[in-house]
């Protein structure tokens, strides 16, 4: 038997995968080592996911993004799956969690695991509900086959419900908004039917067993998380994260890797304590937010309202950020939207890391800038996060090439640019000449904080989809041993 990353990591030992994991992070295999056995990082990895290139999760490493993925029972079937999976990895997702309700849920899953080299989390409880037809119908003996059947596909990390405990339900009866958790109103119903514990927790040893077996990263899922600003870091919410701690500290023992997940609506200035405050319950391990929305004012725009708040969590330590498209609580998103909750989610990411200084992050602001200064638009393209859509919105008003040459854009005009007139100034010796040169490939930064983004080592795919060509890594390592 393998051994997960984490008992390896306890146990001295470097693995390729961590090998592979300081490449991309720009730091030394044993500090990987070190954060891996301390419980403070995770490597998703997954013995049976091939295609899988490692990463990191981590608040010591680059700020990692997640895309939700996956198929309601009205919308949506696997080719659009595969194209949002693609869509996702190449506008710079570091995971997916494939979240499908409808259709032959486990032939969809196996496909993407397949296509996918970032690693893949899902949610069993809602297979299993699919199974069972009704809350009150799901089992501990079904919850625990989806867990080992998903886990035996080559899931990378499950989210587990497991800290939603009976006692704590009247809690959430002074709520606006109620249990919003998918995850968590199941379970819910599921307690209020049977007049029984949370089978989650009460059966978590035996998923600890299975989760260890496989290397698969437990996510501890927040089923009482908070749907609204009114209802955050209220009683029913940190009841369940002072279990969460409990449950990280038992999963550790197992040697099963542990991540933590939080809330989604925060006030702005409550985030960084709340970030801090799981930090201390959870014994440093990674904290995985969704968001967190910051108003609720906005539908349409919640992958703005969101982002605002994931900067500011990331800023603070977290160390994954949920992404929220623009359809967040009005409908399935498409691929567009895909693109479009990954780029706000990739400038939080970013941000957050430029401001909590993390080695190198900022390097690529200094690029694009001066590239910006020199009128350099082909360089300033190209190291956009967006190279397509920052070409498209120059062109709408200076398609020709020789506008690629000028001076100035639409927005000021030759006459009225500001860095036409300082450079023209400087060339005068009116004032002094600038000297700045920032150089890419010297920069300390981790990969994820590097254009272009979504780079990952494509070579463990049965085919590369055109969309990851030009984001594709040498021959790498695909996965672990």
């Amino acid at each position: 038997m393998l051994g997960t990353q984490l008992q390896r990591a306890r146990s001295g030992e470097i693995t390729p995968a961590m090998e592979r994991v300081a490449e991309r992070e720009n730091r030394d295999p044993e500090y990987v080592r070190e954060k891996v056995a301390a419980g403070e990082a995770v490597i998703p990895n997954n013995h049976e996911h091939d295609s899988l290139d490692p990463m990191i999760i981590g608040k010591d490493f680059s700020t990692k993004v997640n895309a939700n993925i996956g198929n309601s029972e009205p919308e949506s079937d696997i080719e659009t799956e595969r194209e949002k999976l693609h869509t996702a990895v190449e506008y710079g997702a570091d995971t997916v969690m494939d979240l499908s309700t409808g259709g032959d849920i486990p032939e969809l899953r196996a496909g993407q695991i397949e296509h996918s080299p970032v690693p893949l989390g899902t949610v069993p409880i809602y297979e299993a509900l699919k199974q069972a037809g009704s809350p009150e119908d799901l089992t501990a003996d079904l919850l625990l086959d989806v867990i080992e059947s998903q886990a035996a596909q080559g899931t990378d990390y499950q989210t587990i419900h497991a800290g939603v405990l009976k006692e704590y339900l009247p809690l959430t009866d002074g709520r606006i908004t109620g249990i919003v958790s998918r995850g968590g109103s199941i379970l819910a119903e599921w307690m209020e039917s049977h007049g029984e514990q949370n089978p989650l927790y009460t059966h978590f040893e035996e998923i600890c067993a299975i989760l260890a077996e496989y290397d698969v990263t437990i996510s501890l899922g927040d089923g009482l998380r908070p749907g609204s600003l009114a209802d955050a870091n209220d009683d029913a919410q940190l009841a369940e994260l002072e279990t969460l701690g409990d449950l990280t500290e038992r999963a550790h023992e197992h040697g099963v890797q542990v991540m933590v997940e939080g809330p989604g609506h925060v006030p702005l200035d409550e985030i960084g304590e709340q970030v801090e405050y799981q930090q201390e319950v959870c014994d440093g391990a990674p904290f995985y937010l969704l968001g967190p929305l910051v108003t609720d004012v906005a539908p349409g725009y919640d992958h703005i309202t969101s982002a605002i708040g994931a900067t500011e969590a990331a800023r603070h330590g977290a160390a994954m950020l949920c992404y929220v498209t623009p359809k967040e609580h009005l409908g399935l998103p498409d691929a567009e939207d895909v693109r479009d909750g990954l780029a706000a989610y990739r400038i939080a990411a970013h941000a957050g890391d430029v401001a909590a200084g993390k080695p190198g992050a900022r390097d690529w602001d200094d690029a694009l800038s001066q590239a910006r200064y020199n009128f350099d638009w082909r360089e300033q393209f190209n190291l956009a996060l967006d190279p397509d859509r920052a070409k498209e919105y120059h062109d709408q008003t200076l398609p020709e090439d020789n506008y690629k040459e000028a001076r100035y854009c639409s927005m000021c005009g030759a006459e009225f640019c500001s860095m036409r007139i300082d450079q023209d100034a400087r060339e005068g010796e009116e004032m002094a000449g600038l000297d700045a040169d920032v150089d890419l490939a010297d920069s300390p930064a981790a990969d994820v904080n590097l254009p272009p983004t979504g780079k990952h080592d494509t070579s463990g795919l049965p085919t590369v989809p055109e969309a990851l060509c030009d984001h594709a890594e040498g021959e790498g390592l695909p996965g672990d041993d």
